[in-house]
């Protein structure tokens, strides 16, 4: 391949081939150097003989660079850092050469807007612009660098303009060369990429595959690890854009920034699982929340603030996080000796080495060229492999302890073994002695839950004895009243009947007399007036009236007896609820003393299926509970009153009792139904009536509730099934 020679040629010293080429550019100035391209090549770049101008303004035009003073880039690689400034580049090129066709080459890949404009025939300029915002394939060449056909004809000399505006670091590379001499360096270039991305791929499946064989974590993060490596060094080259996404020059710009964060993130991540810096270092680990939180506010103002900025603080947190990792491995292995943070240290520093030097280059201490370009990818690919081999180590140190844990396991395992024979041995004595223990405890226990049952029973039979007491006191007072008015009504009919039969033989003498009949119906009419005997049959007729209203009134007295004891009480029946109301208020008439007023609401419920007995039973004690609280508020003088209800749904009926007695506080309705409780004094009452009853409507499957404030008297309302239901 024929070579081609780019020099520097000062004006002031060929002064003669200016004239000759001075009619080919009207751009061209006495006091410039020009770059003359006559065919072979001797250096990379021509970047320290092209002049340079900022514009802060973003606003000048090509038109109005003429007379403005243009500075020498001096440097082979010229670095302006990071600015928010507009840099223009003069760049005079004098073809001495038989090739027509130039490339221009601006080397790196990371820079937002290159635009080249070209002198036209009239006196104007062609404009050029190559960059990330618009879609990779508007490209002329397809090639990652920026790159720009010049046309010149052999002889001339011709002045070309770049315009450069980047958030990324100003680094200003050019060459110029042929197409075929450019297109070599570029082969030579992605060779060394491809073999970087080869490394890279190699070892990303390598560790995906160890991953799903042994599902460590330290796996995981470290191929997310060089996942995010990867996909720097294809933002750096400009492949990602050119191959993975050409058609988003938004995200080719945002991922300047969202991928050295992801490369922070699985770094952190990796480090803590792979060093355990929790167990190690649990303070110091806490740092690393701050650079996490640094790369997020970093990705945040990438968006929505200031890009160049964000540019200056990537690199900022860049080197603070590296050197912090490194002195936290040193620690470790200082500290614990822990073998895996050895690897880690020799890794870290060579990858470090590969950032100092690829620093140093744009610094301009080291030469610019393919090394210290791919500095950081031969440094990051030593680095993956080193970490490879760590975490292969880490595995063997990891068996090595699952062995050693392993045995440690099966010793304690066997002593355990050892210990457990001899505690069963203790434990059986202890269980049967235990047992025995146990054995006496049920024993006692039993005794004395049939001594409870018993006592239960008594306690029962007590309070069913002192119901049957009522019941024989109230039956006793019912009847008394009309048996006594049959027994006093007795003795003046017997003198009455007898007076009459006295009657009655006399009658009989005189008319079996032998005398007038006239005579007979005077003595008769004379001994009737004698013995009143009209009075006496009225009085007769008064006396049989009152000994047959004494009859009936016992007849029903006996007939609420028979509803209210109800012989068949074991047996579910279907009853008239009204009806054992009636039947109970019977039982606790004697009770009422003439100053209880019983008030009435039945509505005409159905018939209940229930154990009426029972129910009766349940009426009797709350009856009773409200004549007494009846008694002690108003003292036997009339005011108290007893108001018995009842209604129903379509399951349920309901049965009210109340009175305004003396009520009841909250405290007191709480243990209203506990066995034992009562607020009557001494000798008056047991304290089991209302826990039966809450017991017997509980039996089916009923409900009491409970109304009261104190002074304004106590309701209760039961609710019983209609249908029982087991």
């Amino acid at each position: 391949m024929k070579r081609f020679l780019i020099k520097k040629v000062n004006i002031p010293y060929t002064l003669t081939i200016l004239l000759l080429f001075f009619t080919g550019s009207a751009f061209a100035q006495s006091s410039d150097s020009v770059i003359v391209f006559t065919g072979q090549v001797d250096k990379n770049y021509i970047t320290e003989d092209i002049y340079y101008l900022e514009d802060k303004s973003h606003d000048m035009t090509v038109s109005e660079l003429q007379n403005q003073p243009f500075k020498l880039s001096g440097q082979e690689v010229l670095n302006l850092g990071v600015s928010s400034s507009v840099f223009w580049f003069k760049i005079p090129v004098k073809n001495v050469s038989g090739i027509n066709r130039i490339i221009l080459e601006v080397d790196n890949p990371l820079l937002n807007r290159i635009t080249l404009y070209t002198p036209g025939q009239n006196g104007g300029f062609k404009e050029q612009e190559i960059g990330k915002f618009q879609s990779f394939w508007e490209r002329n060449n397809y090639n990652t660098n920026t790159e720009f056909e010049l046309y010149q004809q052999k002889g001339t000399t011709v002045t070309y303009y770049l315009r450069v505006e980047s958030f990324t670091q100003l680094i200003i590379p050019i060459k110029l060369g042929t197409y075929n001499s450019i297109r070599l360096t570029d082969l030579n270039r992605n060779l060394l990429n491809g073999l970087y991305f080869g490394i890279m791929l190699v070892m990303f499946f390598y560790n995906l595959f160890v991953y799903l064989s042994t599902r460590d974590k330290s796996y995981l993060y470290y191929i997310l690890y060089i996942l995010s490596v990867s996909l720097v060094q294809l933002n750096v080259t400009g492949f990602g854009f050119k191959y993975l996404w050409p058609n988003a020059p938004g995200f080719e710009r945002a991922s300047i920034f969202l991928f050295p964060a992801l490369t922070a993130f699985a770094s952190i991540a990796f480090i803590k699982q792979f060093l355990l810096t929790k167990q190690f270092a649990p303070r110091a680990e806490k740092l690393f929340w701050v650079f996490i939180a640094a790369y997020g506010f970093n990705i945040v103002n990438s968006f929505f603030g200031d890009k160049y900025l964000a540019y200056n603080l990537l690199n900022a947190i860049a080197l603070p996080l590296s050197l912090y990792m490194l002195g936290m491995a040193g620690y470790i292995w200082m500290k614990h000796k822990y073998k895996p943070a050895v690897y880690f240290l020799a890794a870290w520093t060579i990858f470090l080495l590969g950032i100092i030097c690829f620093v140093l280059k744009d610094a301009g201490i080291l030469p610019y060229n393919l090394i210290t370009v791919s500095s950081i990818q031969i440094g990051s690919a030593i680095e993956v492999i080193l970490l490879s081999f760590a975490l292969a180590d880490r595995i063997n140190i990891l068996k090595k302890e699952k062995e050693s844990s392993r045995e440690e396991a099966l010793r304690v395992s066997q002593e355990n073994e050892r210990i457990i024979r001899e505690q069963n041995i203790i434990l059986e004595t202890k269980v049967n002695e235990r047992t025995m223990a146990l054995k006496a405890s049920n024993e006692e226990l039993a005794k004395t839950l049939h001594e409870l049952k018993e006592t239960e029973t008594q306690l029962v039979e007590s309070e069913k004895m002192a119901s049957l007491g009522q019941l024989t006191a109230g039956i006793a007072h019912e009847i008394n009243n009309p048996i006594n008015f049959v027994t006093s009504n007795v003795n003046p009919l017997r003198r009455d009947v007898d007076l009459l039969v006295d009657l009655l033989e006399q009658v009989e003498e005189i008319t079996l007399k032998d005398a007038p009949v006239e005579q007979k119906k005077q003595e008769i009419a004379q001994l009737k007036e004698e013995l009143d005997f009209d009075y006496l049959k009225s009085e007769i007729g008064f006396l049989l009236k009152g000994i047959n209203e004494g009859a009936s009134r016992t007849a029903e007295i006996v007939k609420g007896l028979r509803v209210f004891s109800r012989l068949d009480e074991d047996d579910l029946k279907k009853a008239d609820i009204n009806e054992g109301l009636d039947s109970t208020i019977v039982i606790v008439n004697h009770l009422l003393n003439g100053s209880i007023e019983i008030e009435k609401n039945y509505s005409g419920i159905p018939l209940v299926e229930c154990f009426p007995g029972k129910l009766n039973q349940v009426f009797l004690n709350l009856m009773s509970n409200s004549i007494h609280a009846i008694d002690k508020k108003w003292k036997g003088e009339p005011g108290g009153k007893l108001t018995l209800g009842t209604w129903n749904d379509e399951t349920d009926v309901y049965i009210r009792v109340k009175d305004n007695g003396i009520g009841m506080d909250e405290s007191t309705k709480k243990k209203l139904f506990e066995p034992f409780f009562t607020t009557k004094d001494v000798g008056e009452g047991t304290g089991l009536g209302l826990s039966i009853a809450y017991n017997t409507v509980r039996k089916h499957n009923g409900m009491i509730e409970v109304n009261g404030e104190p002074g304004e008297g106590a309701e209760f309302i039961i609710k019983i099934p209609i249908i029982h239901s087991n």
